[in-house]
């Protein structure tokens, strides 16, 4: 029994180690399909109103069958917090960064910022202990934070604007991470009470915000549909919860490292940005303080 019990968790543990390498995937996908919109027809509000619009279409079986009953249990408060951290702000603020600064910026800035606060907030909450090496890792993480603002200082308001909104935004989801441990919320309902609390606001929204649809073509807002919601909006955030669920808030934080470096890459090959010197030396010492502490345990 104890070998079955045993190969259960080696078999969970492989899952989530998979579902960490899609989110990784769909994230950097993510980032870069915004970011070319962004700079083409679409707005920050349009990406969000695609976004939740496709995810509560992917979602939607999944709520008429076991959805209300997940969400009751739950309790609208919490419901409503969780939402509110990872749902129609989130990918705003985000989008709204990305209007403003490179998608390496993005891509850097908030897994950092994740890392961190998903370091601290375990330790204050959970009483979780930290190695040395742990502890090595997220100081070079806060360098790295660093060289970054400090390149930002250097450029212009606008990139230092949107290099603060990727920080927010790295704030609310290690937020999210804590709070999904505390409250053992499992992923498919915290992913319905995000999407469908997300969508009451959206007719506001596309109401008040500038939009650019009108002037996009039918394939770039179907190809936003598709990765914002069905991709990043669906299934990355359950994969994602159940990565938390899995392993952890801290380990689950530990995927982002290769965000950084596969964003970097294609926003060069895809949108022409190349980053400048201390931005790369900013990602690689991003990069090693958030994966170091993976190599020193291996």
């Amino acid at each position: 029994m104890q070998s079955v019990t045993m190969g259960e968790g080696d078999r969970s543990r492989r899952l989530a180690i998979w579902a960490g390498v899609a989110v990784v995937a769909i994230t950097t996908l993510q980032f870069v399909a915004a970011r070319f919109s962004l700079r083409e027809h679409l707005t920050a509000a349009d990406i969000v109103t695609l976004r939740f619009s496709g995810a509560a279409l992917a979602f939607l079986p999944v709520f008429l069958s076991v959805g209300l009953p997940k969400l009751m249990q739950l309790g609208w408060r919490k419901a409503t917090v969780l939402a509110l951290l990872t749902g129609l702000p989130y990918p705003l603020i985000i989008n709204q960064g990305l209007s403003l600064a490179p998608v390496a910026h993005a891509a850097a800035l908030s897994p950092a910022v994740i890392v961190f606060f998903s370091f601290l907030f375990s330790r204050l909450v959970f009483k979780d202990k930290a190695s040395g090496t742990r502890l090595a890792g997220v100081a070079t993480v806060i360098a790295g934070l660093f060289l970054f603002v400090l390149q930002s200082g250097v450029a212009d308001a606008g990139t230092l604007r949107g290099d603060l909104l990727f920080a927010v935004s790295g704030l609310m989801f290690a937020t999210f991470a804590v709070l999904v441990r505390l409250w053992s919320v499992d992923a498919v309902t915290a992913t319905i009470a995000v999407v469908f609390f997300s969508c009451l606001p959206l007719p506001l929204l596309h109401i008040l915000a500038p939009s650019g649809l009108a002037a996009a073509s039918f394939t770039e807002i179907a190809t936003q549909f598709v990765i914002q919601g069905f991709l990043a909006g669906a299934l990355a955030s359950v994969l994602y919860t159940y990565v938390i669920r899995q392993l952890g808030p801290q380990p689950a934080s530990l995927f982002m490292p290769c965000v950084p470096v596969t964003t970097t890459a294609a926003g060069v090959v895809v949108l022409g940005e190349v980053p400048t010197l201390l931005q790369v030396v900013a990602i690689a010492v991003i990069t090693f303080g958030m994966v170091f502490p993976i190599l020193k345990r291996a």
